[in-house]
């Protein structure tokens, strides 16, 4: 029965990366959830807490989805576009430096989701209106959505479930993790430099003439107040869930009450087949955290916060997130180092179950998002350009960034 969980958490990456026929991962996911229970490897009241746990992840997944459509139904990242564009002066190296930083502040502030379904539209259309090959600048948006997410607890879901057991406050761990966030930043721009150098090349063609909108101040103001809500929630003991509900409520009727949306694109952005399987997959994973590969992981894990330490725990992690998907392998991480853990170790293993992740596809819920956001607009990524860019950058940005983790600790 130990071999179960495995076998099941291996069919649904898997079914998660070839995706036949379009299906939605749940398709497999939810009856791999409901095997584990009726198996035994998992029980009812366990599947509860897992659900209980994610919920909160999900009603955020959902909130910053439709957040990012109605931004983009008002013209938020169509202004983006221009900028960049604007910012490129035709140079697709100036695009790609304009494209770091645009995706590493969206990262940052917004959360990874809002780079990987909005702004990476918006980049590839930058790219192509100066025609030049959008792929460097559309893998940046992947790779920093991943890479550029561990400056606040709000950029990445895996933060929000890990923070309350950091003990820190939102300020203490946004100053601890801001040079690793730096130093990610700068190696992931120098190794993409150099990985697409070919296509960075001159422009050649002409440049097709853009239309020049204004900027979208109320949809900005509306997307800035809701930023200051996150920061301000945990002096409150608001869940940045419930202020990311309200930013995607107010938005959305902004752009109903504009006619720029209607209720059916709305729902469809909120994505709900694939929220549902981010709400089951912790099942699955847990099948698998309660047998010999969670005690395997609870017994490899240090505990204390030397250097030698953070890069093991950072490289368990990573390894976990490209085994299981990054939010599993954070709840499989957490019940592994243990309740008493130092802040160090776990902001280690987030920096782990973050920038890992762009080693391959399945890493993270972001990652996959992204792979079906560029396909939409026919700029499709491919395996074999995603794993080598992967291998270039995962292992040097880990390094570097544990090495600036242990600096200011």
């Amino acid at each position: 029965m130990s071999l179960l969980p495995i076998v099941l958490v291996g069919l649904v990456l898997v079914f998660a990366i070839v995706r036949p026929r379009g299906l939605p991962e749940i398709v497999v996911a939810g009856p791999a959830a409901l095997a584990v229970v009726l198996a035994g490897a998992v029980t009812l009241g366990e599947a509860r807490d897992e659900v209980t746990a994610m919920a909160p992840t999900v009603v955020f997944l959902v909130a910053v989805l439709i957040l990012a459509h109605a931004a983009d139904a008002l013209g938020v990242f169509h202004w983006v576009s221009q900028i960049l564009r604007q910012g490129s002066r035709r140079d697709p190296r100036r695009l790609l430096t304009y494209v770091f930083g645009a995706a590493a502040v969206t990262t940052a502030v917004l959360s990874l989701d809002a780079t990987v379904v909005l702004l990476t539209p918006a980049v590839i259309v930058a790219a192509r209106s100066i025609s030049v090959s959008p792929q460097p600048h559309s893998y940046a948006a992947a790779h920093l959505s991943n890479s550029a997410s561990t400056l606040l607890p709000v950029s990445n879901l895996t933060n929000l479930i890990a923070f309350s057991a950091t003990g820190l406050t939102f300020l203490h761990f946004t100053a601890l993790m801001a040079l690793p966030w730096i130093v990610t930043i700068v190696i992931e721009y120098v190794i993409f430099r150099w990985f697409f150098r070919s296509e960075l090349g001159p422009v050649a063609a002409p440049v097709r003439e853009v239309h020049h909108a204004p900027a979208p101040v109320l949809p900005l103001v509306v997307i800035g107040a809701t930023l200051l809500g996150f920061g301000a929630s945990g002096f409150v003991g608001i869940e940045p869930a419930w202020v990311a509900v309200a930013g995607a409520a107010v938005l959305s009727a902004i752009a109903l009450r504009h006619h720029r949306t209607d209720f059916t694109r709305i729902v469809y952005a909120a994505d709900l087949w694939f929220c549902a399987f981010v709400l089951v997959l912790g099942i699955v994973v847990a099948g698998v955290a309660n047998g010999p590969v969670g005690d395997a992981v609870a017994r490899m894990l240090p505990s204390d916060t030397s250097y030698v330490s953070l890069l093991v725990v950072a490289a368990v992690a990573a390894i976990a997130s490209n085994l299981v998907n990054n939010l599993p392998a954070t709840l499989l991480m957490i019940a592994a180092l243990g309740p008493s853990a130092p802040a160090g170790l776990i902001l280690a293993m987030l920096i782990g179950v973050n920038l890992g992740p762009n080693l391959t596809y399945v890493g993270s819920l972001a990652t996959m998002l992204w792979r079906r956001v560029a396909t939409s607009v026919d700029a499709a990524p491919t395996l074999a350009t995603f794993t080598l860019l992967g291998l270039a950058t995962t292992p040097l940005t880990l390094l570097g960034a544990v090495s600036a983790l242990w600096l200011v600790l």
